[in-house]
């Protein structure tokens, strides 16, 4: 039965609690009070089914609805709007014996591929494996109207076929699922009692009844004898209170064969249910009723104004008389009449949104043991026959032998023959391991009894006697017996199998064993023992061999070959009867058999020469000798020992470049006994332990050019010597050398400068380093017309500058340069001309920079340091003059090089300024050059300010410049006004260049005084000199009218005052454009793209803050790529900006 829920398989629930016990009246088939139905064992709906059962809604229904309300239900449920079904299966009635058929079609219109079809019985029961002589399923499809069509066929049906079933489709992702019924008339009008355990029953393979389609229906409902004295057992009280270990006894007892289903719906049944708002009290998990008894649903609910609905398999349950509803105060109650195996079921009921389920279980009688077994005697080979009835025909029975079940099968000795009501158990040739107490067991009742198998007494007539043969003759043995029976004849305590040259004859009473042409391995004892007798008849058979060596394997002059070092086992196949004994010798030595490097062994087919560890002067010849009773024989072995070569010497590493090297070696000493044929090479970085082959090819000679290495790297080389054995130990490792390449030339090699007595070069370095670096560099010279070269530094130097000394006076010199690095000296590059040693004078040059050639300016207290550059050869002479006069060293510092003269001074001070004089003197040669300082500092304040005139709101001022303008040109001045009152000062003119200026819009009534600053370069004075007497504004003066201004008209038109920009932007990320504007009245700003109107698009947003417009992209795409306009408008114009915006992709 199939698996409600996917477990593992080894998975075995706990039991739940069992149901209660049902009433008196429940065993003898009344019809029991409404109290007395409720049973209570906990169950749970399976969550796959439940959802499928809520996929099947009926449609409303009313009270008063005729009798046939359930299968109009089921009409309603397949008449709902199909996923894929074209056509239903609908419910049908057979009657037992006749054949029906149910059909469903499936429209293939719009499916790429055959859909998944499977039949159903119950919930859970998969028909696809029990198809056979009593269920067919079939399926076609018709091309022209594209349609599948399946049938289920049930053949012969019987009474127990009656129930619910089920069909689903599936395609990919869509679902679609109906249900129907079967019912099944009986020929008798009772209807006895069904049990629970029913509900778990499956048939067992090789019967009678495999392939049935109701597991749940496989023991036959029949009269069942009322016992009471005994009390109904309840099968699920024993499951809850027993060990796991006892589950199968109990199931087997009980005739539950489905024990693991049955326990997963106990295991479902205890998940307890989660409180419910809207029932009170809900459904009991489980209920258990007799076939034709009445079962009672209650549940009360919270609230008594929620419509409750009634569900069995996911559809409705419509009033009828089977389907009684009833209300009491919170209670809704569900009467089922009359108790079918159909309605063994989930069932369910709804209140609002929430529901809670149960299971029914419907239950058939037991069946009993109306005859029962009876002892048995027999005797070994007969046929026994155990023999009972039952109450059922065609009863589901089985036999056990000492508690352990029979199984029949093709291969079993046993075999149980049904013939209705009676059940034989048939043993074939009994023996005396058939002598057990066997039993008989169904699900109402068993019996057992006692079966003793005893043997004939044997009597040996004629018995088998010892032989002594030949080679090559035949061999027979004979023997006779009391009893024609069968026996088994074994050679050294094993079976004798018949051959084309052995063969075994039975005759009646007389056993014979037959060899013809006998051979040595036909010796031994042999035993012939009568089936089931505890005798035997031995003989012994004795074949006579002369001794012999074969040396088939071995070459035409008997030699063998072993490497030095391993062990030699020779194994000299040998034959002879009786065994021979064998000897091995060497220059007329024996060799003893023992534990020695050098031994020999003895089997019974064969002598073995051991050499354990194999050395070159094991080579010779080793002799064998066989002896018997029958003769003897002689052989003569030639045994070579070959080994490894040494291995050679440590390679030498002769020449080495950049990328290769070439080394040399010498052959191994010794080469093994085999001529050499190669040499395998390998390297390995110094710092590394790992070596790598260069050759897979053997390179036949003693040298080799190792390629492709990493230049500035350390190797080591080594060789393997290779014979026909095998290849030698590794040689020692090279010496370390490292692959190297000199550098390329210096460049650029150039004279610097020339004495009388020196000659200073100058280049740049090698274009080309390489991985060995660079060491140095090698200056060379020679005198003209010699070609001695000769070196002129005696270390190498790092510098590209260097000075060859002590050379004569107006000679001339060639000169070369070479780079060095650990591979040597790189070509030399030459001066392309003789060089001169002879001073040259260069007139003296003075270079005074750009910002030098006017004044400059610095302020007190700041630094001045000034560069100078200049030429002249040899070094000039420099002279430093202020004004004239020569500088004090104490207060400016005059730094001097052979190509610059520095002037520095730490804080400059006013008397710093001045015309600095330089003079550059080179022979006879003179350079001159003047520099203006000018230190500078803040001016002095004005030396007098006078009020010359009061009138009005009018003071008119005059000032005299300061008497000390900070070494600087006045810039100008700034004035400050004083209330009298207050005395603060005010700032009225600021950058003022005049020495006389008018105060306007003075305080009638008030008294002033104010102040003059000076302002130079560096700043106002630090003082101001202010006025001694105070300007009084008179309230009786003149009268003032202010001038009458027209207002300024501000009116703009909208201009843009920085552009939008063509831009790029990631697809993705944020983008904004920005503009600026500006208008009066503020213009209204439009965004367009694509010269369309951008209006209420969530993906911009525009933003306009004190004239800088802004538009934000979120997250642009390719397809937000295109120009883009700002437009601006207000009464006095229009205006436009365009740009262009393009989104990139960036590749993942």
């Amino acid at each position: 039965m199939p698996e409600p829920t996917k477990k593992e398989e080894n998975e075995v629930p706990a039991p739940a609690p069992p149901p209660e016990e049902p009433s008196k009246e429940k065993e003898a088939g009344t019809t029991p009070a409404k109290d007395e139905e409720e049973v209570s064992p906990p169950s749970a709906l399976p969550p796959g089914l439940g959802s499928r059962a809520l996929e099947r809604k009926d449609s409303e229904w009313s009270i008063g609805e005729s009798p046939a309300g359930e299968e109009q239900d089921k009409q309603n449920a397949n008449s709902q709007p199909s996923i894929l079904f074209v056509e239903k299966p609908q419910g049908g009635t057979v009657k037992v014996g006749e054949n029906i058929t149910f059909i469903a079609k499936v429209k293939a219109e719009d499916l790429l591929r055959k859909p998944t079809v499977k039949w159903f019985k119950g919930k859970w029961m998969d028909l696809a494996s029990k198809a056979g002589k009593h269920l067919q399923l079939k399926e076609t499809f018709e091309r022209h109207s594209r349609v599948y069509t399946f049938e289920m066929q049930i053949i012969k049906a019987k009474e127990n076929y009656a129930g619910n079933y089920r069909c689903e489709v599936t395609y990919k992702d869509k679902f679609d699922s109906c249900s129907f019924d079967l019912e099944v008339h009986e020929s008798t009008g009772t209807t006895p009692n069904i049990d629970i355990r029913s509900a778990f029953k499956r048939s067992g393979e090789g019967q009678d009844d495999a392939g049935e389609l109701d597991f749940s229906g496989l023991l036959k409902r029949r009269e069942v004898k009322q016992q009471e004295e005994e009390p109904e057992v309840d099968v699920w009280e024993l499951l809850k209170n027993a060990k796991p270990s006892e589950y199968e006894k109990i199931a087997f007892q009980y005739g539950i064969t489905d024990l693991r289903g049955m326990l997963k719906r106990l295991k479902r049944m205890r998940r307890e249910e989660k409180k419910s708002a809207a029932f009170a009290k809900i459904l009991d998990p489980a209920y258990q009723v007799d076939k034709g008894g009445r079962v009672r649903f209650v549940v009360e609910l919270a609230d008594p104004k929620l419509e409750v609905k009634w569900y069995k398999n996911g559809q409705e349950i419509r009033p009828s008389t089977k389907y009684i509803f009833e209300h009491k105060g919170c209670q809704r109650i569900l009467f089922i009449n009359n108790c079918q195996m159909t309605d063994d079921s989930e069932y369910y009921v709804t209140a609002g949104d929430e529901k809670c389920s149960t299971e029914l279980f419907v239950r058939e009688p037991p069946i009993m043991v109306t005859k029962q077994l009876e002892d048995t005697t027999a005797y070994c080979g007969e046929r026994v026959e155990l023999e009972c009835e039952v109450s059922e025909d065609d009863a589901n029975v089985k036999w056990f032998k000492n508690g352990e079940e029979i199984i029949p099968g093709p291969k079993s000795r046993y075999r149980i023959r049904v013939e209705g009501k009676k059940h034989i158990l048939i043993i074939e040739g009994a023996t005396k391991a058939d002598s057990a107490e066997y039993s008989v067991m169904t699900t109402g009742g068993q019996s057992s009894a006692k079966l003793s198998v005893d043997l004939k007494p044997l009597k040996i007539l004629t018995p088998l006697t010892d032989q002594t043969v030949n080679l090559g003759k035949e061999i027979c043995l004979k023997c006779e017996i009391s009893e024609n029976i069968t026996g088994k004849w074994t050679k050294n305590g094993l079976p004798v199998q018949e051959s084309d040259r052995l063969k075994l004859v039975h005759k009646g009473r007389i056993h014979k064993l037959v060899i013809a042409n006998a051979l040595t391995e036909d010796e031994g004892d042999y035993v012939f023992a009568p089936d089931a007798y505890n005798v035997t008849l031995p003989a012994k058979v004795h074949v006579i061999d002369p001794p012999k060596i074969i040396l088939d394997g071995l070459d035409a002059d008997n030699t063998v070959t072993v490497i030095a070092g391993n062990k030699l086992r020779l194994e000299i196949p040998i034959s002879g009867e009786p065994p021979p004994k064998a000897i091995w010798s060497r220059a007329d030595k024996a060799i003893m058999e023992g534990s020695g490097r050098i031994r020999a062994e003895s089997y019974p087919d064969s002598s073995t020469l051991v050499i354990d560890v194999a050395e070159r002067d094991d080579s010779g010849v080793y002799h064998i000798n066989l002896k018997n009773e029958a003769g003897e024989a002689h052989a003569a072995i030639k045994i070579k020992v070959v080994d490894l070569p040494d291995p050679p010497v440590a390679p030498t590493v002769t020449e080495v470049g950049d990328d290769w090297c070439i080394m040399n070696w010498e052959p191994p000493a010794y080469d093994g006994g085999s001529p050499i044929l190669g040499y395998f090479i390998e390297r390995k970085k110094k710092q590394s332990s790992r070596w790598m082959r260069l050759n897979f090819d053997l390179c036949k000679e003693t040298t080799f050019e190792p390629k492709k290495m990493i230049e500035g790297v350390a190797y080591e080389v080594r060789i393997f010597a290779v014979n026909a054995i095998g290849i030698s130990k590794p040689s020692m490792p090279s010496r370390p050398f490292v692959p190297l390449a000199v550098t390329s030339p210096p460049t650029l090699l150039a004279v610097d400068s020339v004495t009388d007595t020196t000659v200073t070069m100058k280049w740049r370095p090698p274009d080309q380093i390489g991985a060995a670096g660079l060491d140095g560099y090698v200056l060379e010279y020679c005198f003209e017309g010699s070609d001695n070269w000769l070196p002129a530094n005696k270390d190498l130097i790092d510098k590209t500058k260097f000075t060859i000394t002590d050379l004569p006076t107006d000679s001339k010199i060639f000169v070369r340069v070479k780079a060095v690095n650990a591979a040597g000296a790189s070509e030399p590059k030459y001066y392309s001309q003789p060089i001169l040693v002879r001073e040259v004078i260069e007139p003296p040059k003075i270079r005074i920079p750009r910002h030098l050639k006017q004044t400059y300016i610095r302020r007190v207290g700041e630094a001045v340091n000034l560069v100078i550059p200049f030429q002249g050869k040899p070094r000039p002479e420099l002279t430093w003059k202020k004004d004239g006069v020569e500088i004090d060293k104490n207060q400016i510092n005059i730094r001097n090089s052979e190509t610059d003269t520095i002037i520095f001074i730490r804080k400059a001070e006013r008397s710093h300024s001045g015309k600095y004089d330089l003079q550059v003197k080179v022979d006879k040669f003179v350079e001159t050059a003047s520099i203006d300082i000018q230190i500078v500092d803040r001016p002095g304040p004005p030396q007098t300010v006078k009020i010359e005139d009061v009138w009005g709101e009018n003071v008119a001022l005059t000032w005299t410049p300061p008497k000390d303008d900070g070494n600087a040109a006045i810039t100008g001045y700034t004035i400050q006004k004083a209330d009298k009152k207050s005395m603060e000062w005010f700032t009225v003119i600021e950058h003022y260049h005049r020495t006389s200026a008018t105060i306007t819009e003075l305080v009638i009534g008030n008294e002033y005084y104010f102040r003059v600053f000076s302002e130079n370069m560096c700043g106002l004075s630090e003082d101001a000199t202010m006025t001694k007497e105070s300007a009084v504004i008179a309230k009786d003066g003149k009268i003032y009218k202010n001038p009458v201004y027209e207002d300024f008209d501000f009116s703009e038109a909208p201009m843009f005052t920085q552009p939008l920009v063509n831009t790029y932007a990631i697809a993705g990320y944020n983008a904004t454009l920005n503009c600026s504007v500006r208008g009066n009245p503020k213009p209204k700003i439009t965004w367009m793209k694509n010269k369309v109107a951008i209006v209420d698009d969530p993906r911009y947003r525009m933003f306009s803050n004190q004239g800088v417009c802004t538009l934000e992209i979120r997250k642009p795409s390719p397809y937000d790529g295109g120009t883009y306009c700002c437009k601006a408008v207000n009464d006095l114009g229009t205006v436009e900006i365009e740009c262009k915006l393009e989104v990139k992709v960036v590749a993942q």
